[in-house]
């Protein structure tokens, strides 16, 4: 699904990244995004050989045919900080080799799954998931050696070190398709400008509840896109931020 690597990028892009490449698995995909051609679109296997990757995101709408398993197994070789949504999170679940370069990797990871992906990645069922959230997550940040957002209702966020956070941003209006695509790109961007992997998942998960918070003050709430999300989150950012940043 092209639409969910559009979206983490252009999040990516709007929340501060810097330079943004996309890397498509799909054969003969756009070369250019029309309306943010600011992102640079690459095939997959380009995007690997990039010098000075600081931050890699992967998972987004990739699914988990061969190919993206390949592309997952190379990531997982690159000296990049990483996060891993979606598709990637599934393939991880699919595949003990993979689960275990992850665990040895020397770079820090964010893993950010809802309650399915995470039941997959737990080896349990999605209501024991649910019925144990913060004994979920803390137990995925310490098998995996990640960061862990685990989505939802007042998301769960576990540091490398283990310390769990309660985040009380976001609404039922954020329920929607890509709001997840775009978390990885916002989380993404504070790794690009600097932040730590624990840092900058914190930031993120709180600035993008708090921006669909703002627009369901404004009225949407039934309809809210993540495109919309995206937007406001730059706007709050940027009256967080200081002059002279």
């Amino acid at each position: 699904m092209i639409g969910a690597a559009m979206l983490a990028g252009r999040a990516a892009l709007k929340l501060g990244a810097g330079t943004v490449h996309i890397g498509m698995l799909a054969e003969n995909t756009m070369s250019v995004d029309i309306n943010q051609p600011e992102l640079m679109i690459h095939s997959a296997h380009t995007v690997l050989h990039l010098p000075r990757l600081s931050v890699l995101a992967i998972g987004c709408g990739m699914g988990n045919g061969e190919t993206a398993q390949q592309i997952l197994q190379d990531v997982l070789h690159l000296n990049s900080v990483l996060v891993i949504d979606a598709d990637g999170l599934n393939i991880l679940a699919l595949r003990p080799d993979l689960r275990t370069m992850l665990i040895s990797r020397d770079q820090d990871c964010v893993l950010t799954p809802h309650p399915g992906e995470a039941a997959r990645l737990l080896g349990c069922s999605t209501e024991d998931v649910q019925t144990s959230r913060l004994e979920s997550a803390k137990e995925l940040a310490s098998i995996y050696r990640s960061a862990v957002v685990l989505k939802g209702a007042e998301s769960l966020c576990v540091t490398h070190a283990g310390t769990a956070y309660v985040n009380k941003t976001g609404n039922p209006g954020m329920s929607s398709p890509g709001m997840g695509d775009a978390l990885t790109g916002m989380i993404a961007a504070f790794v690009a400008q600097g932040l730590n992997a624990d840092q900058a998942l914190l930031l993120a998960v709180h600035l993008h509840g708090s921006a669909g918070d703002t627009l369901a003050k404004q009225g949407i709430t039934i309809g809210m896109t993540a495109s919309e999300v995206i937007e406001c989150a730059r706007k709050i950012l940027n009256q967080w931020v200081k002059p002279g940043y």
